[in-house]
């Protein structure tokens, strides 16, 4: 598994930046360090906790707590967006405090309690419904804690892991690292749906085992990340830097309004905080904020991209199942399914063949391209939808009983007991069988022999567009994902100071909390049919894609590295005079080309 002999490196840590003395152990024949193997299963078991837990969480709260669908549906949101928040929070812990492996271990801990409090709250002998509520409120506040504190800390301090010329091997670990993430996605979402209904514990689905489970994986992870301790390469934290950065930006803001007309210009409105600050602090805010400017337009992908699990998921509802039929958890599956194909494909086969028509795959030209295969996506759900519509009708069933009518409306599903009441008295149960979605069926009961018996007749045919239809959408919207996620992982990383690695990866995993804000406003804001706000959607998002081409184009690509090489470790603003005459550093990346 590994080589101490001839694979290992000692590393002195000349810009501070790595322990010295210390041997990183490498996997054999390879640049890659050993310690991303322990990364990369904590990842997995993290993501099945998270995804296994999120499975069967709308039906703990519609089953087991009794509330009803708009409720639990904000409560699924709220969490779901607390859990994209709370990254900054662990962002400013790492590099400002602890340090990313400290709090990496530290918030897992509060991830195991939340489950733990999560799946005692599922126990239906512990107290009553007000303390399941309780229980629960408080073991999902605290996993939201515990996962959105550690999403951007697990992710750079991979990245921390590779060498600063190993280059091509940290963009591929993050296509691993990505892989992880779906790995566990797909299996925890096979897994934890068969715990809640298929064992039976307390009398009724097995809620407290399906949450148990994903508890004893956050463990599991918890447990693997401590074991790679003695491989890992760890940068200390630098202070309070978020706290440096506002203070600079805020000195710089007062100056330039205090300037005079007399005053020498500056290059960048940053400069003015010349006479207090350091030219390097200056220099990484400015390299931040260009990354943060161009984070503007992407909430609109991850848009689109969330309504995997709540609108195309209806729309699955509401179409043919039969020959398969699958159950709507295997339908959100083929994500990740296709996630673990299409990363491959794309590293192994796509890229290189492109690479060989000499056309320049910078990062951000991926991103447009996976922005435009996600509006296609959405065109094609939108062309799907106008099938399920049309060949939609009521489902209306009529009970005839001495010339009394019952009407009643049945959702997709069997029927196998279903109650009838006349006016004088109370039916036998009937049997009406399947009652297909979109499908129109009256019912007449006769009397024979003093029992009522069904005559069930189809008045409008089921509706048959079936669900394999949905794949292309899912073909289109995974391709744009691979391209699009992966892609911004990695540009987060490489474009971020050291010391402020973690705060740039929680300003792109923001970008994912504020997409779910945009589908909140739309779906509920704007009223539309579900195939003119699809429509509308992969409008946006053309447009947004357009937008953010125009911006990649001026935007120019750092070598944050370089900082160690222009500024020494402990530069103060008198050295940095010294030293540094320019205004400004255009940091090239290797002589790339620096457009999109």
């Amino acid at each position: 598994f590994r080589c101490s002999e001839h694979c290992s490196d000692t590393v002195h840590g000349g810009n501070g930046l790595q322990q010295e003395g210390k041997q990183f152990v490498k996997i054999c024949g390879t640049n890659y360090p050993t310690s991303i193997c322990f990364i990369v299963v904590n990842e997995f078991c993290e993501r099945f906790s998270y995804y296994g837990m999120k499975a069967v969480l709308t039906l703990y709260f519609v089953s087991y707590l009794g509330w009803d669908p708009d409720l639990s549906t904000a409560v699924y949101h709220a969490f779901s967006g607390l859990c994209y928040f709370t990254p900054i929070l662990g962002a400013l812990i790492a590099d400002s405090w602890l340090g990313k492996f400290k709090t990496i271990i530290y918030l897992s801990v509060v991830y195991v309690i939340g489950h733990v409090v999560k799946s005692v709250g599922a126990i239906p002998t512990v107290g009553n419904k007000e303390m399941h509520i309780a229980l629960s409120m408080l073991g999902l506040i605290l996993i939201a804690f515990g996962t959105g504190g550690i999403k951007p800390c697990v992710a750079a301090f991979g990245g921390d892991q590779f060498d600063e010329e190993n280059v091509s091997e940290r963009q591929k670990f993050f296509s691993i690292f990505y892989m992880s993430i779906n790995a566990g996605s797909l299996l925890s979402t096979v897994i934890t749906p068969i715990l809640r209904g298929d064992v039976q514990c307390f009398g009724g689905d097995c809620y407290a085992l399906a949450f148990g489970v994903p508890a004893a994986l956050m463990v599991v992870a918890l447990v693997v990340f401590i074991a790679g301790c003695g491989l890992y390469k760890r940068n200390p934290p630098q202070g309070n830097i978020l706290l440096e950065v506002c203070r600079c930006i805020g000195f710089a803001i007062k100056n330039r309004w205090k300037s005079s007309k007399y005053d020498p210009k500056r290059k960048h409105w940053l400069d003015w905080a010349e006479e207090k600050y350091s030219k390097r602090l200056i220099q990484e805010i400015k390299m931040v904020l260009r990354v943060l400017v161009l984070y503007i337009p992407l909430p609109m992908f991850w848009a689109l991209f969330d309504q995997q699990g709540s609108r195309w998921t209806l729309q699955a509802r509401r179409m043919n199942l039969s020959f398969v039929r699958v159950c709507l958890h295997k339908v959100k599956m083929l994500n990740a399914l296709l996630i673990l194909v299409f990363v491959p494909i794309f590293d192994l086969l796509i890229y290189p063949l492109v690479g060989l028509c000499r056309i320049n795959i910078t990062p951000l030209r991926k991103m447009v391209t996976g922005m435009i295969f996600a509006a296609l996506a959405f065109g094609a759900a939108t062309l799907v939808e106008v099938q399920v519509v049309v060949r939609m009708s009521n489902s209306l069933s009529s009970f005839y009983i001495n010339k009394e009518t019952l009407v009643k409306t049945f959702t997709y599903l069997k029927y196998p007991d279903v109650s009838c009441i006349s006016q004088s008295e109370e039916c036998s149960d009937l049997n009406l069988g399947l009652l297909d979605f979109g499908a129109s069926y009256t019912v007449i009961l006769t009397n024979e022999s003093d029992t009522i018996v069904p005559h069930k007749m189809e008045d409008v045919q089921a509706n048959n567009v079936h669900i394999a239809w949905q794949i292309p959408q899912y073909v289109l919207l995974t391709a744009g994902e691979v391209m699009f996620s992966i892609t911004g992982l990695e540009f987060s990383y490489s474009q971020a100071p050291a010391n402020m690695k973690s705060v740039l990866q929680a300003g792109w995993l923001l970008t994912v909390a504020f997409g779910n804000v945009i589908v909140l406003i739309v779906a509920e804001g704007a009223g539309l049919e579900q195939w003119k706000e699809f429509a509308l959607f992969a409008g946006l998002l053309l447009g947004v894609s357009i937008i953010f081409s125009f911006m990649a184009y001026f935007y120019t690509y750092v070598d944050p590295d370089q900082l160690d090489k222009i500024y020494q470790k402990d530069s103060g603003k008198e050295e940095d005079d010294k030293k540094q005459k320019t205004d400004d550093i255009q940091m090239n990346n290797k002589g790339k080309e620096t457009r999109m």
